[in-house]
């Protein structure tokens, strides 16, 4: 039976993504800021893999935040600023990036960019 193209991408992302995860794991000091993308949206965690907890969480979908028209990579600026603005509000300083088997370019760099301008060092 013939594998859809589809099935064959998220494959390979997700292959991608378990290579990146042997490497990057977070902690207590340095708690690990995944990304989500889906279509529509973007989904961001603060994670300590340690105790396997999200500490903090933020993605387009969120009650009483608007994002209505704008792009998604400004939507995706934004998350990430208001994600760091979060972590910072509870003690985060540090964490570690894990772009989850997306290419680093459009909404994930984006975000990254907006949660390095709200103050938070990765």
């Amino acid at each position: 039976m013939k594998k859809s193209i589809t099935f064959i991408k998220a494959q390979a992302r997700e292959r991608r993504k378990m290579t990146i995860r042997k490497r990057v794991r977070g902690n207590a000091e340095r708690p690990r800021l995944v990304v989500f993308r889906s279509l529509n949206n973007i989904y961001a965690q603060i994670i300590d893999d340690v105790i396997g907890k999200t500490l903090v969480a933020m993605s387009t979908k969120a009650k009483n935040e608007t994002f209505n028209g704008k792009t998604k990579v400004e939507k995706s600026f934004e998350v990430g600023e208001k994600i760091a603005k979060r972590a910072l509000e509870n003690g985060i300083t540090q964490v570690c990036f894990d772009r989850a088997g997306y290419r680093f370019h459009g909404r994930v760099k984006a975000l990254a960019e907006g949660a390095r301008k709200a103050g938070l060092n990765f």
